[in-house]
């Protein structure tokens, strides 16, 4: 019994060192399986990053791909360039006077004129031309870029025809005085019904506050047909007459825009433009804006609000005519100190640069190709 006992516990013993080793062996290939699996996937991510890194280095070592998407070959294309920057690029420092009156300035009621507006570049018309463009009389004045623009509206359409003639200038620059002197009138007027911020509400809807009206810009002005041998040719309306309609079609070309546009008026396709200029009533008022943004604006249906919004959301942009790049506009930050840094493209092939502040603290430069 013993015996038998003995060789029990001997067997079991035995039966037990080599259970042992098997799940000994057994959790190493075990280990074994799991280690190459961690390996493997440490191989791989090591590949992923080698990869990733020399992509990577690729990339910064490579030069940006600068080139424009693909434009139109026929007709008028507008190309965003939201993601390009301007081509050899120099930095020019301007300054905020040189830049106020060259065309893209807002004013407007939400938009007053800069404190800083420097009147001193308004001429008078009729001396200046020696009466060749017609004036209302001998005070009414602008800036010149907006008064040439305008001279070159009237010979074009004299050329054109002989009988598109006797435009004539019968309101251009309000000093700020002046405006006011406006405006106080109006409510003086208004004084018996309405007091306090509603007396300035209802003012305003008759006259603009001072520095809010366009005609304190220096750039826009009110048109009129006159001949004073003979009264006919100012009876009627502007807009519907022949010199009106062709003005109103061709004014983009000379850098002039149709400031107030309303549902079919002053042109048959015109578009109501009030919500965002504030304006409704039906005025004869011109704009000088330049001819790369008056030819945008025209292409677009845009009126001077909508431009500059659109300038906001897309501050890169390229125009071409046929294939041929026309005119590219950047806009940019500056703040309101009293000079400032401005980007330029520096390009052979641009034959006139304009930058002009937009009263928003953005300049907006114009490039003619």
């Amino acid at each position: 019994m013993v015996i038998l006992l003995f060789i029990l516990v001997a067997a079991l013993c035995v039966g037990c060192f080599y259970a042992e080793n098997i799940v000994d062996a057994m959790r190493k290939e075990k280990l074994t399986q799991v280690q190459e699996k961690v390996e493997a996937a440490n191989s791989k991510k090591e590949q992923k990053y080698a990869a990733e890194l020399a992509e990577y280095q690729q990339k910064i070592n490579k030069k940006p791909d600068t080139s424009w998407p693909e434009h139109k070959q026929d007709g008028w294309d507008l190309l965003v360039l939201d993601n390009y920057p301007l081509e050899n690029q120099i930095t020019r420092t301007m300054t905020r006077a040189e830049t106020m009156n060259n065309g893209m300035l807002l004013v407007n009621p939400w938009h007053k004129r800069p404190d800083d507006f420097d009147e001193a570049g308004i001429t008078a018309l009729g001396s200046h031309y020696n009466w060749k463009l017609q004036v209302n009389d001998g005070r009414v004045s602008l800036f010149l870029n907006a008064a040439d623009a305008f001279k070159a509206a009237v010979d074009a359409a004299a050329a054109e025809n002989a009988n598109l003639t006797h435009y004539t200038v019968s309101e251009a620059y309000r000093s700020w005085n002046t405006q006011n002197e406006m405006f106080e009138k109006a409510k003086t007027r208004l004084a018996s019904k309405y007091s306090g911020e509603a007396l300035e509400a209802a003012a305003a809807k008759e006259v603009n506050a001072p520095g809010t009206s366009e005609f304190n810009t220096g750039l826009a002005f009110r048109v009129r047909l006159y001949d004073r041998e003979n009264a006919e040719v100012g009876k009627g309306h502007y807009s519907t007459s022949d010199q009106g309609i062709w003005m109103n079609e061709n004014c983009w070309k000379y850098g002039l825009i149709f400031r107030f546009p309303l549902n079919g008026w002053p042109l048959p396709e015109s578009t109501d433009k009030s919500f965002v200029t504030g304006i409704s009533s039906q005025q004869n008022i011109y704009r000088y804006v330049g001819v790369p943004h008056a030819t945008i604006m025209h292409y677009m249906d845009f009126c001077l609000e909508d431009y500059i919004q659109y300038l906001q959301e897309h501050p890169h942009l390229a125009f071409f005519e046929d294939g041929v790049l026309k005119y590219e506009i950047y806009r940019q930050y500056v703040g309101d100190a009293s000079s400032f840094d401005v980007i330029l493209n520096n390009t052979s092939k641009i034959t006139r640069t304009v930058t002009s502040l937009d009263n928003m603290g953005y300049v907006i430069t114009s490039f003619e190709y």
